[in-house]
C-alpha cells in the first residue's frame, strides 16, 4: 500500500514522504481499515515537528482522525493506532473505540466530526456549562477547531462572536452562522467585543489559539465567565495572572479532550451520539473547504500548519490524483 511516513523531524512538507509499504498488522485489540478519508489536524503537524506530546517512534504515518471501512463493510470513525496513522490507505485503530460514521454526512465530512466536535462538545457543554442565551466567542472561528465550536455554540441558543484573521475567513465565519465576526487584522477585538456586548464581556471563550488571544480573552470575559483552554496554535503559551482571575471573578478551564478515551470513554460515546443526532437535524454541518488526493496530503498537512486554510481539509486515498472535490 500507498503511506506518508515521517523518518526525520521537521516542516511537513520537507519530511513527509509517499511511499510503498506493507500493510500495517493489527495486535491485539485492534482492526485493520481502510482509509475513506483522513482529517488533517494541527496536531499532524506538530507531530511532523516534534512538538506534540505525542511523539511515535520513526519513521511513522502522521493522521490522527478517519472515516475508515471494516473488513465487513461498515463505516466507522477512528483515531490510528500510531505509528500507522491515517495518510495511509490502511490504517490500525482499537476496535473498543470505533464509532459509527453517521449516515447524513459524507466520508470527508464524516472524518471531520471527531476531534474536533468532541472537543468543542467537552469545552462548551462538560466544561463551560454553556447555557442558551449566553454570549460565546470562539478564536480562530475559521479554522477547524473553531468552526466546529461556532456551529456548536449556535445550536445550544448562544450569541456567537467569532474572532478571525482576514478577510476571507470573516466571509466563512458568517456563513458558518458567527453572529458577530471580528478581523483582528483590520479591528480592535477588545474594543469590538465590548461594543457588541454592551460592556458585559462574553460568558464564555474557546480559545485554540493562545498568546495574545488568551490576552485579549482576558479583557472581554464577562463577570463569572469562563475561559476554555484548548490549544495553543498561536506557537505561545500564555501565562496567566492569577490575581486578574481572582479579581475578575473568572474562571480558566483546561481541555484535554483525549483524556476521556482512558478516563471516562462512556462519555466519548455520548458525545458521539448527541453529535450524530445534531448532524442528523442539519444543526451542524463540518465545513470542508478541499478534498485532496493522497498524493497531496503533504502539501496540505503545510498548508494547515501554516494557518492559510479555513475549516477542514480532508485526504481521500480513493481520490485520483491531480483532483480535487
Amino acid at each position: 500500500m500507498q503511506a506518508w511516513q515521517v523518518h526525520q523531524l521537521g516542516e511537513p512538507s520537507e519530511v513527509m514522504r509517499l511511499q510503498d509499504v506493507e500493510r500495517p498488522v493489527p495486535g491485539d485489540g485492534q482492526v485493520l481499515l481502510k482509509v475513506r478519508a483522513a482529517n488533517i489536524n494541527f496536531p499532524d503537524a506538530l507531530m511532523c515537528r516534534g512538538h506534540y506530546q505525542v511523539r511515535p517512534p520513526l519513521p511513522f504515518t502522521p493522521g490522527v482522525e478517519i472515516c475508515g471501512e471494516t473488513e465487513d463493510g461498515r463505516r466507522v470513525l477512528a483515531n490510528p493506532a500510531l505509528p500507522y496513522g491515517g495518510f495511509a490507505e490502511y490504517a490500525v485503530a482499537d476496535a473498543a473505540a470505533l464509532l459509527p460514521a453517521p449516515d447524513s454526512l459524507d466520508d470527508a465530512e464524516a472524518a471531520a466530526l471527531h476531534i474536533g466536535y468532541q472537543t468543542g462538545w467537552f469545552g462548551l457543554h462538560r466544561r463551560a456549562g454553556l447555557e442558551a442565551g449566553e454570549t460565546l466567542l470562539v478564536h480562530a472561528a475559521a479554522g477547524g477547531v473553531g468552526s466546529a465550536a461556532v456551529q456548536l455554540g449556535k445550536a445550544a441558543g448562544a450569541t456567537v462572536i467569532g474572532v478571525v484573521g482576514g478577510a476571507d475567513k470573516a466571509a466563512v465565519a458568517r456563513e458558518l452562522g458567527c453572529d458577530v465576526v471580528v478581523d483582528r487584522r483590520t479591528q480592535d477585538v477588545i474594543a469590538t467585543v465590548k461594543e457588541a456586548t454592551g460592556g458585559r464581556g462574553a460568558d464564555v471563550i474557546y480559545d485554540p489559539v493562545g498568546g495574545e488571544a488568551y490576552t485579549q480573552s482576558t479583557k472581554v470575559v464577562a463577570f463569572e465567565g469562563r475561559i476554555v483552554v484548548v490549544g495553543f496554535a498561536g506557537g505561545s503559551i500564555p501565562s496567566p495572572a492569577l490575581n486578574h482571575v481572582l479579581v475578575k471573578n473568572y474562571s480558566i478551564l483546561g481541555l484535554h479532550w483525549g483524556l476521556y478515551g482512558t478516563k471516562n470513554p462512556k462519555l466519548i460515546q455520548h458525545c458521539h451520539e448527541q453529535l450524530t443526532e445534531l448532524a442528523a437535524r442539519g444543526s451542524i454541518k463540518p465545513l470542508v473547504s478541499e478534498r485532496v488526493p493522497l498524493a497531496g496530503a503533504a502539501a496540505a498537512v503545510q498548508r494547515v500548519a501554516d494557518g492559510v486554510t479555513t475549516g477542514r481539509v480532508a485526504v481521500l486515498p480513493a481520490l485520483a490524483d491531480g483532483a480535487s472535490a
